[in-house]
């Protein structure tokens, strides 16, 4: 039951996450940037966005780990009290 339950989260982290991409990459320019420097704004989007997409990678893999961490220690107590009880 347990192992369903995480894959459910999991599904929605990565849905929701996903949401989140897909809203930042759709989402306008700022007005800042003007129709002459559109190559070098376009240029300094792309390396923007690869920047988010490392940080959100190495944040994705962090909450994964603890996740991991976290579902293990639960197993282990659920075992104990089985075991006890």
């Amino acid at each position: 039951m347990g192992g369903c339950r995480s894959r459910f989260i999991f599904l929605l982290v990565v849905y929701f996450a996903g949401f989140a991409t897909a809203i930042y990459c759709l989402a306008p320019a700022p007005d800042q940037q003007s129709y002459q420097n559109s190559e070098k704004g376009f240029a300094h989007s792309a390396l923007k966005s690869d920047e988010f997409a490392k940080s959100f990678n190495i944040k994705m893999h962090q909450y994964l780990g603890y996740s991991k961490d976290a579902a293990k220690r639960m197993g282990d107590y659920l075992k104990q009290k089985r075991d006890d009880g």
